[in-house]
C-alpha cells in the first residue's frame, strides 16, 4: 500500500476538508437548492434532502475517498490496480475514465456559466468606481448570451483561472487556493447571510424555504431530493476520489467525509437564507430560478435596496468563488492522469486539459448565438452536453463506485481505510448501504430519468 502521491499531499485535514468542500460546493448551492427546496414541499423536501444526503451521499462520498486513498494515483490508475490487486478485471479502470471524461465535459460549459458571473461582478466593480454598470439587467443578459466574443473572453478567463491553480500542484496550486477562496466565500456568505436578516422579511423566508408542505410529497419530489443529494456533493465525476488520493493515511474518512457533507449541506441553506428575503421583499417570483431568478429578476433587486451595489459586488465574486473551487477539482483528475501516464510536466498537462476543455466549451458559447437553431435530441448544445454529463455519466459513475467499494474492495481494506476506531455497527451499516441500498437508489434516480418510471 502506497502512503504518498507522486502529485503531492494535502497538509492536514482541514486542508482536505476545505478543497472537498469547496468541489461541492458550487453554483448549484447558491441558486438551485433554494429554488428546488421552495417548489418541492419547503421542510418536506428538506428533510427527505437529508434522509438521501444520508444514505445516497455520504455513503459514496465515503467510498470514493477510500477508493483514491488505497491507490494513490489518478481514478483511472487507482481503479486499475486495486482491480487487479483483488482479481478483478482490470477494465474497472472504465470507471476512472467515465469519471474523468464526465468531469471533463462538466468543466467545458461549467467555465462558460461562470463566466456570467465573472462578467456581472465586473460590471458591479465598474458601477462601484462610477462607470456604467447593470443598467437594464434583462437587457444586459439578453445582450450577454448574444455576444459570442464576450462570453468567449469571459469563458477563457475563467479557465485562465483554473489552469493557473492546477498547474502548481497540490500543496503549491490546490491547497494554496482553497487555503484562502473558502474562507473567503464563508465570509462572503456570512455577509450576504447578515444583510438578509436585516431586511425585515427573514422569518418570512425561514418559513417559505422550510416550512413543511407534505402535501407536495409524491414520487418526482423524492427523485429530486435523490439527484439533489448526489449531485450537490460532486459524486461520480471521480472529483472526490483524486482529492482522496492527497489525504494523509492517519486521518479518518468517516469523519472528514461527514465534515463535507455537512459543509455542503449549510452552504446550501444559508444560501437560500441570503437570498430568499430579498426575493420577497422585491416581490420576485421565485419561480424564476436559474439564470432568470440571478442574472435578471436579483439585479433588479439589487438596483433599489441600499447598498445595492456593493452587495451585488459580493453576491457575483461569492458565485465566482464557488465556481472556482469547484472548477479545480474538476480539471485535477484529467491532468493527474496525464501526469502519470505521459512524459508531460504537470502545468503541460494543465495546459492540454485546459486547452481542450475551452475549446469544448466553445460549442456551449456558441448554442446562445451562433448556432442556437442546432438542436440534439430537442435541447441545444449546452443543455445537451449538460444533460449526458450530468444525468446519465454521473449517476452511473456513483452506482459503478459504490458496486466497486462494497463489492469488489476486500472487506480488510474498506476496514483498514475506514479505521479501525469506526464502530462494527457503523462500518456494516456502511457496507450495507453501499452494496444494496445506494446502487437500488441511484438506478431509481437513473430510471426516472430516462423515462422507465
Amino acid at each position: 500500500m502506497q502512503t504518498t502521491s507522486i502529485h503531492g499531499m494535502w497538509s492536514s485535514r482541514l486542508a482536505f476538508i476545505m478543497a472537498a468542500t469547496g468541489s461541492a460546493v458550487g453554483l448549484g448551492n447558491i441558486w438551485r437548492f433554494p429554488y428546488i427546496t421552495s417548489e418541492n414541499g419547503g421542510g418536506a423536501f428538506v428533510l427527505i434532502y437529508l434522509f438521501c444526503i444520508l444514505i445516497v451521499g455520504m455513503p459514496i462520498m465515503f467510498s470514493e475517498i477510500v477508493i483514491g486513498r488505497r491507490g494513490r494515483m489518478s481514478p483511472i490508475n487507482s481503479l486499475r490496480e486495486l482491480a487487479a490487486d483483488a482479481g478483478a478485471s482490470k477494465s474497472w479502470m472504465g470507471l476512472g475514465v467515465l469519471g474523468v471524461i464526465a468531469g471533463f465535459l462538466v468543466l467545458s460549459f461549467y467555465s462558460v456559466v461562470a463566466g456570467w458571473t465573472l462578467h456581472y461582478g465586473f460590471l458591479y466593480a465598474k458601477e462601484l468606481a462610477g462607470g456604467v454598470g447593470v443598467t437594464d439587467p434583462t437587457a444586459n443578459f439578453t445582450g450577454l448570451l448574444a455576444s459570442a466574443g464576450e462570453m468567449t473572453f469571459w469563458h477563457g478567463v475563467f479557465m485562465v483561472m483554473t489552469v493557473g491553480v492546477v498547474a502548481f500542484g497540490v500543496e503549491k496550486g490546490l491547497e494554496r487556493a482553497v487555503s484562502v477562496l473558502m474562507p473567503v466565500l464563508f465570509v462572503l456568505l456570512l455577509v450576504l447571510l447578515g444583510y438578509g436578516m436585516n431586511t425585515g422579511h427573514f422569518q418570512e423566508a425561514v418559513g417559505f424555504l422550510f416550512k413543511p408542505d407534505w402535501s407536495q410529497v409524491s414520487g418526482g419530489m423524492i427523485v429530486t431530493a435523490m439527484g439533489q443529494a448526489f449531485f450537490t456533493l460532486s459524486l461520480g465525476m471521480c472529483a472526490i476520489m483524486t482529492y482522496g488520493a492527497y489525504l494523509p493515511s492517519g486521518v479518518s474518512v468517516p469523519r472528514v467525509g461527514t465534515t463535507v457533507v455537512i459543509a455542503d449541506t449549510l452552504v446550501a441553506v444559508v444560501a437560500g437564507l441570503a437570498i430568499f428575503p430579498i426575493v420577497i421583499s422585491f416581490g420576485i417570483d421565485p419561480a424564476g430560478g436559474g439564470p432568470g431568478l440571478i442574472f435578471t429578476s436579483l439585479p433588479l433587486a439589487f438596483a433599489e435596496m441600499p447598498w445595492g451595489i456593493p452587495y451585488g459586488m459580493a453576491f457575483f465574486l461569492l458565485l465566482s468563488v464557488a465556481a472556482w473551487t469547484s472548477s479545480i477539482s474538476l480539471m485535477e483528475p484529467a491532468t493527474a492522469y496525464l501526469v502519470e501516464s505521459t512524459n508531460l510536466s504537470r502545468k503541460t498537462a494543465a495546459l492540454c486539459v485546459a486547452g481542450l476543455a475551452w475549446t469544448l466549451g466553445l460549442a456551449s458559447v456558441f448554442s446562445f448565438n451562433l448556432w442556437s437553431e442546432v438542436r440534439i435530441g430537442g435541447r441545444d448544445i449546452m443543455s445537451a452536453i449538460e444533460y449526458v454529463a450530468n444525468d446519465i455519466m454521473l449517476p452511473i459513475g456513483g452506482l459503478l463506485t459504490a458496486v466497486f467499494a462494497g463489492w469488489i474492495l476486500s472487506g480488510k481494506i474498506t476496514r483498514e481505510e475506514l479505521g479501525e476506531k469506526m464502530p462494527n455497527w457503523a462500518y456494516s451499516a456502511w457496507l450495507w448501504l453501499t452494496r444494496v441500498v445506494t446502487p437500488a437508489m441511484i438506478l431509481v434516480v437513473l430510471a426516472s430519468l430516462l423515462g422507465i418510471i
